[in-house]
């Protein structure tokens, strides 16, 4: 039984083990790098809403007393996890640890707001609890709260985060009154319920398992011996390859403490320029990212001779998986930062996203988790002996694309007017940049360590900036012109 349900009087009822995927993230967690991500959602409060509304929604939200997965997982023995790490589900959660009730001075703008998560979000979770905390945050200017909430990343992905996201939230303001708490939803299991199968059965499917991976093998041999050839002989300039990045202020030892910004800009705007250029729109979001690390580290005097190499998360999930855990994989791509011209970046940031997605294709879907284990494994090695941020790093950074609802969503009646993910960041890779599409929006976060990236709200206003410079540009080489929607960003 954990310490957990002894400290609160609940009863461990099941065990499962953790998959290697979603255990690796609790393999390297440590203070300074903590391995959780969050989300910060902020919604408008109905016009005829009473002075207390928020402290009757948060009332009504507490009689939601039942927990779905993976909302009552608690590590079974917080100590070995990096030995054996096993989930038990918990009959009793204290909801009044999980779900806090914060605010703002006010009238709050965005500054406070990312203040506040910033701190927030610098904090561990309590491993002899369930991985995850709720906090609304009322004082926000305009009628307006938020909802920060975190998860650990071994219990969730970002597509995962999606699907879940589309479960706990309403498409109209009166159906979201009736909808139970998110964590009385939770996500649905991949295993159906019911007793366990015979024990000739199971050693069929451990059989089962064991022999497509090994079937895999040669796959993932054959694609690492790709990437180890081009990083001695450089036959394909394009294909960007681990551990090829330049080392820069992006990577050394992260500190405990976060920095958060966030900037939106409209979807049709990104998609615009995207059809100009004949590139995808991750191509743009890379681009206008590259612009902005450019100017950022060359104010800073810091801007490598090389190339920075990016990360790219990419998911294998099969569309009809809302289950938790992890099916994700990564290719590499160069921002091209040592390119002065933005549309010259822009080309070559297209030639390098297209030689890595051609590269992952290579192998069959069955290959990929095992693939991913293999490119990662570096990695994981260098953090869990503490050699991270030590080294040159796989990459200089991780950016991700992730598409989110297209639709307006509600809580309580209250419309989810803008919708922002917050990353984590590893020993060797101070800066995540992620973004989430919603509902006719393009929403970017900046997650970066406090001590080596000052001032990063200059880095997400530079993204506006680059995004203008490749409109004009675009349009004078006979692109399309720029949207008359569009509008100048605004940075929080």
């Amino acid at each position: 039984m954990c310490r957990f349900c002894k400290k609160t009087g609940g009863s461990a009822v099941a065990t499962r083990n953790i998959p290697i995927l979603d255990a690796s993230w609790l393999y390297v967690e440590s203070r300074e790098a903590p391995m959780h991500v969050g989300s910060m959602a902020i919604f408008s409060a109905p016009p005829d809403a009473p002075a207390d509304f928020l402290q009757q929604a948060i009332a009504e939200l507490k009689k939601s007393t039942v927990f779905a997965p993976p909302f009552n997982y608690v590590l079974s023995s917080p100590k070995l996890r990096t030995v054996v790490p096993k989930w038990t589900v918990t009959e009793h959660v204290d909801l009044e640890y999980h779900l806090r009730h914060s605010a703002l001075p006010a009238p709050g703008g965005e500054r406070e707001l990312g203040t506040l998560i910033s701190r927030l979000h610098s904090n561990p979770l309590d491993f002899h609890r369930p991985l995850w905390e709720c906090h609304i945050i009322e004082g926000l200017s305009g009628n307006r709260f938020a909802m920060y909430t975190k998860m650990h990343h071994s219990l969730i992905d970002g597509i995962g985060a999606v699907r879940l996201m589309n479960r706990i939230f309403a498409t109209s303001a009166k159906e979201s009154l009736s909808l139970p708490a998110f964590w009385s939803t939770g996500v649905k299991p991949k295993t159906k319920k019911g007793p366990p199968p015979p024990l000739a059965e199971q050693a069929k499917q451990w059989w089962s398992m064991a022999k497509a991976s090994t079937q895999s093998m040669p796959d993932v041999a054959k694609a690492l011996f790709t990437l180890g050839k081009e990083a001695v002989k450089g036959d394909n300039p394009a294909l960007a390859h681990p551990f090829a990045g330049p080392k820069s202020i992006l990577n050394g030892k992260v500190s405990g403490a976060r920095r958060v910004a966030t900037q939106h800009y409209e979807l049709k705007r990104i998609k615009a320029l995207a059809d100009a250029a004949s590139v995808s729109i991750n191509d743009v979001l890379l681009a206008i990212c590259a612009g902005s690390l450019r100017r950022y580290l060359t104010e800073r005097n810091a801007l490598p001779k090389d190339s920075l190499i990016a990360g790219l998360p990419v998911s294998v999930r099969p569309a009809d998986d809302d289950s938790g855990g992890n099916a994700i994989s990564f290719i590499s791509s160069y921002l091209h930062t040592d390119i002065a011209d933005p549309l010259e970046r822009l080309k070559a940031i297209r030639e390098s996203t297209q030689a890595g997605k051609a590269h992952l294709q290579t192998m069959p879907k069955a290959s990929l988790n095992n693939y991913t284990m293999m490119l990662m494994s570096p990695m994981m090695f260098q953090l869990m002996t503490g050699l991270g941020g030590v080294g040159r790093p796989i990459f200089n950074l991780v950016i991700s694309n992730v598409p989110g609802p297209d639709k307006d969503l509600y809580f309580w009646g209250s419309k989810l007017e803008q919708f922002y993910p917050i990353s984590l960041i590893p020993h060797g890779q101070a800066l995540n940049i992620t973004v989430i599409t919603y509902a006719g929006q393009f929403n970017l976060a900046f997650t970066g360590d406090y001590n080596a990236l000052p001032h990063l709200q200059r880095m997400s206003v530079y993204t506006g900036e680059a995004l203008e410079e490749l409109e004009k540009l675009v349009a004078a080489s006979g692109g399309s012109p720029k949207p008359k929607t569009a509008r100048k960003p605004k940075a929080a």
